[in-house]
C-alpha cells in the first residue's frame, strides 16, 4: 500500500536542505509530495520568531548545519548573506510544478554552493542551471503567487508550524532531527497510542507567559 507524506520546505531554511539529503533513508513505498511554503508566514501566524532573528542562536544554528553537513558528507557552504527572501525561490520550485530534482538543484546552489539566495545574478545563474529562460515571467505570475500563498495557508490550517515538517496520517513531524522518529513511524504507525506516548497528547499547561494564555482559559 503507498502511503503519501507531504514535506513542507522553505529554501531560507538549512535544515531542510539537510533533510532533503536524508531522503533516501525513506521507505521506498512513500510519496514524497514536496509543498513550498513561507516560513515567514508561519512564524507570523503562530507569533514565533526565526532562528536567525536570535544572535546566538543564529550563529549555533551554522555551526550545527556546518557540522552535520560535514559528518554526513554533504556539501555546505553558507550563502553571503542569511536571512534572504526565498521569495523567488518558492514561486521558481511552484512554477516548475514542484519537482523534487528542481527541489534539489535550487537547495544546492544555495546551501551546496553558497549562492546568493535572491541577488538578481544568482538567481539568473540558478535558472541557467534549471534551463529556464523566463523565469521572471514565470514567478511574477499571479496564478503562482497565489499558490504559495495557498500553500502556506493550507499549512497553517494543518497546525504546521515551521520547516521542515512532514505531514502523514494527520500527524506533523517538525525538524530535520525528527526523521528518525519518522521513520519509525512509517515502521510503527501505532508508535503514539501506547502508553506514555498516549498520555502526553492530552498533558495540560499549568503556566503561561504573560500574553500567551489562550482564549478561554
Amino acid at each position: 500500500m503507498t502511503r503519501e507524506a507531504h514535506w513542507y520546505f522553505d529554501f531560507i531554511s538549512p535544515y531542510s536542505y539537510l533533510q532533503l539529503g536524508s531522503f533516501d533513508r525513506l521507505p521506498a513505498g512513500l510519496k514524497l509530495r514536496p509543498v513550498p511554503v513561507l516560513f515567514a508566514g508561519l512564524l507570523n501566524h503562530w507569533g514565533n520568531t526565526g532562528p536567525a532573528e536570535i544572535p546566538a542562536k543564529r550563529r549555533q544554528m551554522y555551526r550545527y548545519c556546518h557540522w552535520l553537513a560535514e559528518k554526513r558528507g554533504m556539501p555546505f557552504k553558507l550563502p553571503p548573506r542569511h536571512p534572504f527572501n526565498p521569495l523567488t525561490l518558492l514561486r521558481l520550485a511552484i512554477a516548475l510544478d514542484g519537482d523534487l530534482d528542481v527541489v534539489r538543484t535550487i537547495f544546492h546552489h544555495v546551501w551546496g554552493e553558497g549562492n546568493d539566495g535572491q541577488h538578481e545574478d544568482s538567481l539568473h545563474a540558478l535558472a541557467t542551471k534549471l534551463g529556464v529562460k523566463n523565469m521572471e515571467a514565470l514567478t511574477s505570475d499571479p496564478v503562482v503567487k497565489a499558490k504559495l500563498r495557498q500553500n502556506t495557508e493550507d499549512a497553517i490550517e494543518k497546525g504546521v508550524f515551521g520547516v521542515p515538517a512532514f505531514l502523514i496520517d494527520g500527524e506533523i513531524f517538525w525538524g530535520e532531527d525528527i526523521t528518525d522518529m519518522l521513520i519509525d513511524y512509517l515502521k510503527d504507525p501505532g508508535l503514539f497510542t501506547r502508553g506514555e506516548q498516549e498520555r502526553i497528547a492530552e498533558l495540560p499547561m499549568a503556566a503561561w507567559r504573560k500574553g500567551k494564555k489562550p482564549d478561554g482559559q
